[in-house]
Protein backbone atom coordinates (compact mmCIF):
# COMPACT_ATOMS: atom_id res chain seq x y z
CA UNK A 1 0.00 0.00 0.00
CA UNK A 2 1.32 3.01 -0.81
CA UNK A 3 2.23 5.94 1.77
CA UNK A 4 -0.71 8.45 2.01
CA UNK A 5 0.69 10.65 5.12
CA UNK A 6 3.92 11.59 6.01
CA UNK A 7 2.55 11.76 9.62
CA UNK A 8 -0.05 10.48 11.98
CA UNK A 9 -0.78 11.89 15.68
CA UNK A 10 -2.92 9.46 17.60
CA UNK A 11 -4.19 11.99 20.77
CA UNK A 12 -5.73 15.25 19.46
CA UNK A 13 -5.13 17.27 22.80
CA UNK A 14 -2.86 19.87 24.17
CA UNK A 15 0.65 18.25 22.83
CA UNK A 16 -0.69 16.50 19.38
CA UNK A 17 -2.52 19.30 18.06
CA UNK A 18 0.00 21.69 18.04
CA UNK A 19 2.30 18.93 15.83
CA UNK A 20 -0.42 18.28 13.75
CA UNK A 21 -0.39 22.24 12.52
CA UNK A 22 3.36 22.77 12.50
CA UNK A 23 3.41 19.66 10.26
CA UNK A 24 0.95 20.60 8.05
CA UNK A 25 3.04 24.08 7.77
CA UNK A 26 6.23 22.42 7.13
CA UNK A 27 4.25 20.81 3.95
CA UNK A 28 3.82 17.42 5.23
CA UNK A 29 0.51 14.95 4.90
CA UNK A 30 -0.97 14.95 8.33
CA UNK A 31 -3.71 12.62 9.66
CA UNK A 32 -5.05 13.03 13.26
CA UNK A 33 -6.50 10.36 14.99
CA UNK A 34 -8.26 10.80 18.61
CA UNK A 35 -11.23 8.67 20.20
CA UNK A 36 -12.90 11.68 21.02
CA UNK A 37 -15.80 12.50 18.19
CA UNK A 38 -16.88 16.19 19.25
CA UNK A 39 -12.93 16.60 18.97
CA UNK A 40 -12.30 15.58 15.75
CA UNK A 41 -15.57 17.23 14.75
CA UNK A 42 -14.68 20.28 15.59
CA UNK A 43 -11.42 20.04 13.74
CA UNK A 44 -13.27 18.89 10.53
CA UNK A 45 -15.32 22.10 10.76
CA UNK A 46 -12.01 24.12 11.28
CA UNK A 47 -12.64 24.92 15.22
CA UNK A 48 -10.05 24.78 18.03
CA UNK A 49 -9.97 23.60 21.21
CA UNK A 50 -6.34 24.43 22.37
CA UNK A 51 -5.52 27.91 23.66
CA UNK A 52 -2.37 27.84 21.70
CA UNK A 53 -3.68 26.53 18.23
CA UNK A 54 -5.93 29.15 16.40
CA UNK A 55 -9.05 28.40 14.44
CA UNK A 56 -6.85 30.21 11.52
CA UNK A 57 -3.72 27.60 12.20
CA UNK A 58 -6.47 24.86 11.92
CA UNK A 59 -8.35 25.84 9.01
CA UNK A 60 -4.78 26.37 7.25
CA UNK A 61 -3.84 22.69 7.92
CA UNK A 62 -6.94 21.71 6.33
CA UNK A 63 -6.36 23.27 3.51
CA UNK A 64 -2.87 21.94 3.57
CA UNK A 65 -4.52 18.51 3.41
CA UNK A 66 -4.43 17.39 7.46
CA UNK A 67 -7.23 14.68 7.83
CA UNK A 68 -8.88 14.63 11.39
CA UNK A 69 -10.74 11.27 12.00
CA UNK A 70 -12.40 8.88 14.42
CA UNK A 71 -11.03 5.84 12.83
CA UNK A 72 -7.41 4.47 14.00
CA UNK A 73 -7.33 3.06 10.35
CA UNK A 74 -5.28 6.26 9.08
CA UNK A 75 -2.43 5.30 11.00
CA UNK A 76 -2.15 2.46 8.19
CA UNK A 77 -1.05 5.16 5.95
CA UNK A 78 1.67 6.56 8.02
CA UNK A 79 5.43 6.79 7.51
CA UNK A 80 5.09 8.15 11.30
CA UNK A 81 3.17 8.10 14.25
CA UNK A 82 3.43 10.02 16.98
CA UNK A 83 1.80 8.93 19.85
CA UNK A 84 0.39 12.24 22.41
CA UNK A 85 -2.28 10.57 24.93
CA UNK A 86 -2.72 11.45 27.94
CA UNK A 87 -0.84 9.64 31.13
CA UNK A 88 -1.99 11.12 34.73
CA UNK A 89 -1.52 9.36 38.21
CA UNK A 90 -4.02 7.85 39.94
CA UNK A 91 -2.94 7.69 44.07
CA UNK A 92 0.53 8.24 43.02
CA UNK A 93 0.57 5.75 40.57
CA UNK A 94 1.28 6.25 36.93
CA UNK A 95 -2.01 5.27 34.42
CA UNK A 96 -0.81 4.09 31.46
CA UNK A 97 -4.21 3.36 30.18
CA UNK A 98 -4.68 5.65 27.12
CA UNK A 99 -0.60 4.66 26.07
CA UNK A 100 -1.78 1.12 26.06
CA UNK A 101 -4.33 1.64 24.16
CA UNK A 102 -3.01 3.30 21.65
CA UNK A 103 -0.19 0.94 20.96
CA UNK A 104 -2.85 -1.74 20.57
CA UNK A 105 -4.58 0.55 18.02
CA UNK A 106 -1.23 0.94 16.14
CA UNK A 107 0.52 -2.01 16.19
CA UNK A 108 -1.79 -4.13 13.91
CA UNK A 109 -2.05 -0.82 11.29
CA UNK A 110 1.92 -0.43 11.40
CA UNK A 111 3.22 -0.30 8.12
CA UNK A 112 6.58 -2.24 6.94
CA UNK A 113 9.35 0.40 8.68
CA UNK A 114 6.92 2.95 10.01
CA UNK A 115 8.50 5.03 12.85
CA UNK A 116 6.35 5.40 16.17
CA UNK A 117 7.64 8.14 18.71
CA UNK A 118 6.08 8.59 22.22
CA UNK A 119 5.65 11.87 23.13
CA UNK A 120 3.22 11.29 26.30
CA UNK A 121 5.23 11.85 29.59
CA UNK A 122 6.00 8.90 31.39
CA UNK A 123 8.74 7.03 33.41
CA UNK A 124 11.65 5.75 32.26
CA UNK A 125 11.77 2.24 30.85
CA UNK A 126 8.00 2.92 29.30
CA UNK A 127 9.30 3.18 25.71
CA UNK A 128 11.66 -0.11 25.82
CA UNK A 129 9.31 -2.21 28.33
CA UNK A 130 5.64 -1.43 28.10
CA UNK A 131 5.65 -0.08 24.28
CA UNK A 132 7.97 -1.56 22.50
CA UNK A 133 6.84 -5.49 23.38
CA UNK A 134 3.31 -4.59 22.11
CA UNK A 135 4.36 -3.20 18.73
CA UNK A 136 6.70 -6.24 17.88
CA UNK A 137 3.77 -8.46 17.48
CA UNK A 138 4.79 -11.87 15.94
CA UNK A 139 8.32 -11.43 14.35
CA UNK A 140 8.84 -8.05 13.70
CA UNK A 141 12.02 -6.58 15.08
CA UNK A 142 12.56 -2.41 16.05
CA UNK A 143 15.53 -1.08 13.95
CA UNK A 144 14.26 -3.27 11.08
CA UNK A 145 10.56 -3.91 10.64
CA UNK A 146 9.63 -0.59 12.72
CA UNK A 147 11.39 2.02 14.53
CA UNK A 148 10.78 3.52 17.65
CA UNK A 149 11.69 6.35 20.14
CA UNK A 150 10.54 8.71 22.55
CA UNK A 151 10.75 12.20 22.70
CA UNK A 152 8.92 14.25 24.86
CA UNK A 153 6.17 16.92 24.50
CA UNK A 154 7.70 20.50 25.69
CA UNK A 155 4.64 22.51 24.98
CA UNK A 156 4.26 25.29 27.29
CA UNK A 157 0.89 26.79 27.06
CA UNK A 158 -0.13 30.20 27.14
CA UNK A 159 4.50 31.02 26.01
CA UNK A 160 4.20 33.72 23.55
CA UNK A 161 8.17 33.45 23.45
CA UNK A 162 8.62 29.93 22.99
CA UNK A 163 6.50 27.54 20.94
CA UNK A 164 6.78 24.36 19.54
CA UNK A 165 9.09 25.04 16.50
CA UNK A 166 11.80 26.72 18.83
CA UNK A 167 12.00 24.68 21.63
CA UNK A 168 14.54 22.02 20.74
CA UNK A 169 13.40 18.81 20.72
CA UNK A 170 14.72 15.97 22.42
CA UNK A 171 15.05 12.43 20.82
CA UNK A 172 16.00 9.15 21.83
CA UNK A 173 15.40 5.96 19.92
CA UNK A 174 16.10 2.68 20.41
CA UNK A 175 18.43 1.53 18.24
CA UNK A 176 21.00 3.96 16.24
CA UNK A 177 18.78 3.97 12.92
CA UNK A 178 15.81 5.00 15.10
CA UNK A 179 17.33 7.80 16.40
CA UNK A 180 17.83 8.67 12.64
CA UNK A 181 14.67 8.42 11.82
CA UNK A 182 13.14 10.41 14.73
CA UNK A 183 15.62 13.11 14.37
CA UNK A 184 14.65 13.68 10.45
CA UNK A 185 10.89 13.77 11.85
CA UNK A 186 11.36 16.48 13.94
CA UNK A 187 13.82 18.18 11.71
CA UNK A 188 11.03 19.08 9.30
CA UNK A 189 8.88 21.06 12.07
CA UNK A 190 11.52 22.36 14.74
CA UNK A 191 14.44 24.45 14.67
CA UNK A 192 16.69 22.37 16.75
CA UNK A 193 16.76 18.11 17.72
CA UNK A 194 18.72 16.81 20.05
CA UNK A 195 19.49 13.40 20.69
CA UNK A 196 20.41 11.66 23.64
CA UNK A 197 21.20 8.00 24.00
CA UNK A 198 18.62 6.08 25.10
CA UNK A 199 14.87 6.72 24.40
CA UNK A 200 15.67 5.99 29.30
CA UNK A 201 17.34 9.52 28.70
CA UNK A 202 15.10 11.04 26.74
CA UNK A 203 12.10 9.93 29.38
CA UNK A 204 13.82 11.14 32.14
CA UNK A 205 14.11 14.31 30.51
CA UNK A 206 11.13 15.51 30.79
CA UNK A 207 11.14 14.83 34.25
CA UNK A 208 14.29 16.61 35.05
CA UNK A 209 12.56 19.97 34.24
CA UNK A 210 8.97 19.97 35.51
CA UNK A 211 10.92 18.36 39.23
CA UNK A 212 13.06 21.03 39.02
CA UNK A 213 10.40 23.95 38.35
CA UNK A 214 8.62 21.34 41.15
CA UNK A 215 11.31 21.95 43.58
CA UNK A 216 11.96 25.52 43.55
CA UNK A 217 8.50 26.18 43.66
CA UNK A 218 8.15 24.66 46.54
CA UNK A 219 11.07 26.26 47.80
CA UNK A 220 9.88 29.80 47.25
CA UNK A 221 6.61 28.81 49.05
CA UNK A 222 8.12 27.64 51.85
CA UNK A 223 10.34 30.65 52.30
CA UNK A 224 6.95 32.84 51.46
CA UNK A 225 5.25 30.91 54.91
CA UNK A 226 8.43 31.86 56.77
CA UNK A 227 8.71 35.00 55.75
CA UNK A 228 4.65 35.19 56.80
CA UNK A 229 5.82 34.20 60.73
CA UNK A 230 9.04 36.80 60.77
CA UNK A 231 6.86 39.85 59.27
CA UNK A 232 8.98 39.88 55.99
CA UNK A 233 8.17 40.59 52.63
CA UNK A 234 8.90 37.58 50.59
CA UNK A 235 8.47 39.49 47.18
CA UNK A 236 11.51 41.93 48.53
CA UNK A 237 13.90 39.18 49.30
CA UNK A 238 13.18 37.08 45.72
CA UNK A 239 13.32 40.74 44.14
CA UNK A 240 16.67 41.38 45.96
CA UNK A 241 18.30 38.04 45.62
CA UNK A 242 17.35 37.99 41.42
CA UNK A 243 19.54 40.92 41.11
CA UNK A 244 22.60 38.55 41.23
CA UNK A 245 23.67 38.19 38.29
CA UNK A 246 24.68 34.76 37.83
CA UNK A 247 23.86 31.21 40.36
CA UNK A 248 20.34 32.30 41.14
CA UNK A 249 16.98 32.00 39.23
CA UNK A 250 13.76 33.34 40.36
CA UNK A 251 10.88 31.50 41.36
CA UNK A 252 7.88 33.22 42.43
CA UNK A 253 5.38 32.19 45.42
CA UNK A 254 1.45 31.45 44.59
CA UNK A 255 -1.82 29.57 45.81
CA UNK A 256 -0.52 26.45 44.57
CA UNK A 257 1.11 24.27 41.27
CA UNK A 258 -1.66 23.22 38.71
CA UNK A 259 -2.17 21.79 35.07
CA UNK A 260 -1.03 19.02 33.59
CA UNK A 261 2.86 19.09 34.21
CA UNK A 262 4.00 20.17 37.59
CA UNK A 263 2.13 18.44 39.81
CA UNK A 264 2.00 14.98 37.44
CA UNK A 265 5.44 14.55 35.70
CA UNK A 266 7.60 14.88 39.44
CA UNK A 267 5.12 11.94 40.56
CA UNK A 268 6.47 9.94 37.93
CA UNK A 269 10.10 10.38 38.59
CA UNK A 270 8.80 9.59 42.60
CA UNK A 271 7.27 6.20 41.23
CA UNK A 272 10.14 5.15 39.26
CA UNK A 273 12.41 5.99 42.35
CA UNK A 274 10.33 3.73 45.04
CA UNK A 275 10.02 1.12 42.49
CA UNK A 276 13.64 1.18 41.04
CA UNK A 277 14.69 1.04 45.13
CA UNK A 278 16.27 4.35 44.72
CA UNK A 279 13.21 6.76 46.43
CA UNK A 280 13.71 10.07 45.52
CA UNK A 281 12.78 12.06 48.61
CA UNK A 282 12.53 15.46 47.29
CA UNK A 283 9.70 15.42 44.22
CA UNK A 284 7.73 13.82 47.20
CA UNK A 285 8.53 16.49 49.74
CA UNK A 286 8.17 19.68 46.76
CA UNK A 287 4.62 18.11 46.26
CA UNK A 288 3.46 18.11 49.63
CA UNK A 289 4.72 21.78 50.18
CA UNK A 290 2.79 22.69 47.40
CA UNK A 291 -0.07 20.78 48.39
CA UNK A 292 -0.35 22.50 51.33
CA UNK A 293 -0.36 26.52 49.83
CA UNK A 294 -4.85 26.60 49.06
CA UNK A 295 -4.69 25.60 53.03
CA UNK A 296 -2.15 28.74 53.85
CA UNK A 297 -4.28 30.73 51.51
CA UNK A 298 -7.20 30.41 53.70
CA UNK A 299 -5.25 30.44 56.90
CA UNK A 300 -3.71 33.88 55.95
CA UNK A 301 -7.95 35.03 54.68
CA UNK A 302 -9.04 34.18 57.93
CA UNK A 303 -6.62 35.80 59.85
CA UNK A 304 -6.89 38.60 57.70
CA UNK A 305 -10.55 39.01 58.45
CA UNK A 306 -9.98 38.00 62.14
CA UNK A 307 -7.69 41.55 62.17
CA UNK A 308 -10.66 43.62 61.05
CA UNK A 309 -13.00 42.31 63.76
CA UNK A 310 -14.58 39.80 60.78
CA UNK A 311 -15.29 36.55 60.68
CA UNK A 312 -14.99 34.46 57.38
CA UNK A 313 -18.24 32.91 58.12
CA UNK A 314 -20.87 35.08 55.98
CA UNK A 315 -18.01 37.07 54.34
CA UNK A 316 -18.39 37.60 50.42
CA UNK A 317 -14.88 36.38 49.30
CA UNK A 318 -13.86 36.52 45.33
CA UNK A 319 -11.51 34.53 43.66
CA UNK A 320 -10.29 36.39 40.76
CA UNK A 321 -8.22 33.98 38.20
CA UNK A 322 -9.45 30.38 38.90
CA UNK A 323 -6.79 28.76 36.26
CA UNK A 324 -4.26 26.90 36.88
CA UNK A 325 -1.92 29.59 35.08
CA UNK A 326 -2.32 32.95 33.70
CA UNK A 327 -4.35 33.65 30.41
CA UNK A 328 -5.17 30.31 29.33
CA UNK A 329 -8.17 28.45 29.38
CA UNK A 330 -7.22 25.48 31.20
CA UNK A 331 -8.70 24.96 35.07
CA UNK A 332 -7.37 21.59 35.33
CA UNK A 333 -5.77 21.37 38.99
CA UNK A 334 -5.94 24.88 39.57
CA UNK A 335 -5.58 25.76 43.48
CA UNK A 336 -8.77 28.21 42.87
CA UNK A 337 -11.06 25.08 43.50
CA UNK A 338 -8.90 24.03 46.40
CA UNK A 339 -8.77 27.57 47.52
CA UNK A 340 -12.99 28.04 46.95
CA UNK A 341 -13.87 24.62 48.87
CA UNK A 342 -11.70 25.39 51.94
CA UNK A 343 -13.92 28.31 52.36
CA UNK A 344 -17.04 27.12 51.51
CA UNK A 345 -16.26 24.78 54.27
CA UNK A 346 -16.02 27.86 56.67
CA UNK A 347 -19.11 29.55 55.53
CA UNK A 348 -17.79 32.20 53.37
CA UNK A 349 -19.41 33.34 50.64
CA UNK A 350 -17.00 32.25 47.89
CA UNK A 351 -18.03 33.58 44.00
CA UNK A 352 -15.32 33.88 41.67
CA UNK A 353 -14.55 35.50 38.25
CA UNK A 354 -12.45 34.38 35.38
CA UNK A 355 -12.14 36.14 32.01
CA UNK A 356 -11.41 32.50 30.86
CA UNK A 357 -13.53 30.01 32.70
CA UNK A 358 -17.40 30.04 32.67
CA UNK A 359 -18.03 27.57 35.83
CA UNK A 360 -15.90 25.65 38.67
CA UNK A 361 -16.43 22.27 39.69
CA UNK A 362 -17.26 22.68 43.51
CA UNK A 363 -17.83 20.07 46.33
CA UNK A 364 -19.17 18.03 43.13
CA UNK A 365 -21.27 20.83 41.19
CA UNK A 366 -21.18 23.25 39.09
CA UNK A 367 -20.59 26.67 39.65
CA UNK A 368 -21.27 29.97 37.42
CA UNK A 369 -18.57 32.78 37.35
CA UNK A 370 -19.43 36.25 37.72
CA UNK A 371 -20.89 38.08 34.21
CA UNK A 372 -19.21 41.46 35.62
CA UNK A 373 -16.25 42.01 37.17
CA UNK A 374 -17.12 45.48 38.32
CA UNK A 375 -20.06 44.39 40.22
CA UNK A 376 -18.63 41.51 41.38
CA UNK A 377 -16.32 43.29 42.91
CA UNK A 378 -18.46 46.34 44.08
CA UNK A 379 -20.56 43.40 45.56
CA UNK A 380 -17.39 41.61 47.36
CA UNK A 381 -15.91 42.31 50.95
CA UNK A 382 -12.58 40.67 50.13
CA UNK A 383 -11.11 40.40 46.87
CA UNK A 384 -8.42 37.68 46.33
CA UNK A 385 -6.27 37.36 43.06
CA UNK A 386 -5.06 34.11 42.48
CA UNK A 387 -3.95 34.75 39.06
CA UNK A 388 -3.74 38.11 37.64
CA UNK A 389 -4.95 37.74 33.80
CA UNK A 390 -3.80 40.31 31.39
CA UNK A 391 -7.39 41.03 31.15
CA UNK A 392 -7.56 42.57 34.92
CA UNK A 393 -6.75 46.47 35.50
CA UNK A 394 -4.44 45.41 38.78
CA UNK A 395 -4.21 49.26 39.46
CA UNK A 396 -7.73 49.66 39.58
CA UNK A 397 -8.49 46.39 41.44
CA UNK A 398 -6.00 47.76 44.27
CA UNK A 399 -8.12 50.66 43.80
CA UNK A 400 -11.70 49.58 44.12
CA UNK A 401 -11.45 46.78 46.46
CA UNK A 402 -12.66 47.13 49.98
CA UNK A 403 -9.53 44.83 50.94
CA UNK A 404 -7.42 42.98 48.34
CA UNK A 405 -5.04 39.99 48.91
CA UNK A 406 -3.10 39.61 46.16
CA UNK A 407 -1.15 35.74 45.81
CA UNK A 408 0.67 37.20 42.74
CA UNK A 409 2.50 39.76 44.47
CA UNK A 410 1.58 42.34 41.28
CA UNK A 411 -0.30 45.03 42.88
CA UNK A 412 -0.40 48.02 45.57
CA UNK A 413 -2.12 50.17 47.20
CA UNK A 414 -3.36 51.15 51.16
CA UNK A 415 -5.76 48.06 50.93
CA UNK A 416 -3.98 45.54 49.82
CA UNK A 417 -2.18 42.68 51.09
CA UNK A 418 0.28 40.39 49.56
CA UNK A 419 0.95 36.62 50.12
Amino acid sequence: MAEKYDLAVVGLGYAGLPLVTAAARNGMRVAGFDVDGARVAALARGTSYVDDISDEEIAEALAAGFTPAADPDVIAGAGAVTICVPTPLRDSVPDLTAVLDAARLVAPRLRPGALVVLESTTYPGTTTDVLLPLLAQGSRTVGEDFLLAFSPERVDPGNPAFGLHNTPKVVGGVTARCTEAATALYERMVQKVVTVSTPAAAELTKLLENTYRQVNIALVNELAVYCDGLGVDVWEVVAAASTKPFGFQPFRPGPGVGGHCIPVDPGYLAFSGRTSGHPLRLPELAQEVNDRMPAYVVDRIVRLLNDRRRSVRGTRVLLLGATYKPDIADGRGAPAVRVAELLLDLGALVGFHDPHLRTLRLNGRSVAGAESLQEAVADADLVVLLQPHLDYDLAALADTAPLLFDTSGRTVGARVVHL
